[in-house]
């Protein structure tokens, strides 16, 4: 074989292994290709079963929480509701108002069960969040302890229904969760009244100190009697030193007969905030008297003392009625303390005086 012949057969052998070696590395790299693609894949899918897990089951739980919540929320409001209910002048019934949450409860279901159980306490609870959890009834009240109801409603193990279970979560280890809601609900004393609330007496703080039980928010009962103490406005009769309650022109400083009849069929012609000024109108004439109606309630503005021409708003009180007195010099309201709720306000705050505003939840 001549060389012209050997070196073009060379030549061609040279090309021939440039060729193998481009398709087998052509090959391995589709070999990666494949083997990348397949990881791609599969990271795909387990990211989708992933976010199907989250999405899905935590939307489960939201749900179950919102019902467990209104389940609460109802329920506290049930119990707040049973506090003050009956006889104005009783205590509050912190054993209703229990047994009023507890069966509020049982209206409720959750995941498609029946809800039968919660925790319920009633007690005192702080409108201002100190402290932060419900206290006891048996404690002497705050200027911003309100009474009220908390109510825990929980899914667990052997409890409503049982614990959350997942459906996809399973996939990565989590089987299933516990769900808890609670709501606290007060009845709590107004912050200010709207127009035409008020009647045109004021009465003393002092008063509330000797025939008010701060504790059960509710008047004292008169051992004598059985019902709560009654006793004199308007005309200067004394209780222990003090000077229990004085005709009021509200903002408006007059004490004339017409004036202060427009308000007693009026109320006050302006909304009332506690830390207003009102005047006190001990001059009033006796012939108001026979415009006094009895046996109503009233709702009173509460002030530090009467014996003053002008007094700050401490805060409001409920107060009833029993009769009118108009006789020679001696001019008088008769009447007692006693609690009352749905009183058309806002803000609540400060002292209980026996005028609530309706349930409504603090948490």
């Amino acid at each position: 074989m001549t060389a012209p012949m050997l070196a073009e057969r060379e030549e061609l052998r040279l090309k021939h292994d440039v060729v193998n070696t481009r398709l087998v590395g052509t090959h391995a790299r589709y070999r990666r290709q494949r083997g990348t693609m397949s990881f791609v894949f599969v990271s795909f899918v387990l990211m989708a079963l992933a976010f199907s897990a989250f999405s899905v089951d935590i939307g489960r739980y939201y749900l179950a929480s919102s019902e467990l919540q209104t389940a609460a929320d109802a329920a506290a409001i049930a119990g707040a509701r049973s506090l003050f209910t009956g006889n104005l002048n009783s205590t509050a019934n912190w054993s209703a108002a229990n047994a009023s949450a507890a069966s509020a409860v049982q209206l409720n279901a959750s995941g498609g069960s029946t809800l039968t159980a919660a925790t319920v306490q009633s007690g005192f609870w702080n409108l201002t969040g100190s402290p932060a959890s419900m206290q006891s009834a048996a404690i002497t009240p705050g200027a911003y302890d309100s009474p009220g109801v908390q109510v825990t409603v929980s899914r667990a193990t052997g409890l409503n229904g049982g614990s959350l279970v997942f459906l996809f979560a399973p996939l990565f280890g989590v089987n299933d969760t516990p769900v808890t809601a609670t709501a606290v609900a007060v009845v709590s004393a107004p912050g200010f009244v709207a127009t035409g609330a008020l009647y045109p007496v004021a009465l003393a703080k002092c008063i509330f100190d000797q025939y008010w039980n701060t504790q059960t928010g509710s008047p004292k009962i008169d051992p004598s009697t059985g019902q709560a103490y009654t006793f004199q406005i308007t005309n200067g009769t004394s209780y222990g030193g003090c000077l229990p309650g004085q005709w009021t022109s509200f903002q408006t400083n007059a004490n004339d007969v017409p004036t202060v009849r427009g308000f007693m069929a009026n109320g006050n012609p302006a909304q009332l905030s506690i830390g207003a000024s009102i005047w006190i109108q001990p001059g009033v004439k006796t012939t108001i008297y026979s415009s006094v109606l009895p046996n109503i309630d009233v709702l009173l503005p509460v002030v530090q003392q009467v014996a003053t021409s002008n007094a700050t708003i401490l805060g409001f009180a409920a107060f009833h009625i029993d009769s009118a007195v108009s006789a020679g010099g001696n001019n008088y309201i008769q009447g007692h303390l006693i609690t009352r709720v749905n009183v058309s306000s806002g803000s609540p705050q400060n002292s209980l005086y026996g005028a609530y505003v309706a349930p409504r939840l603090a948490r």
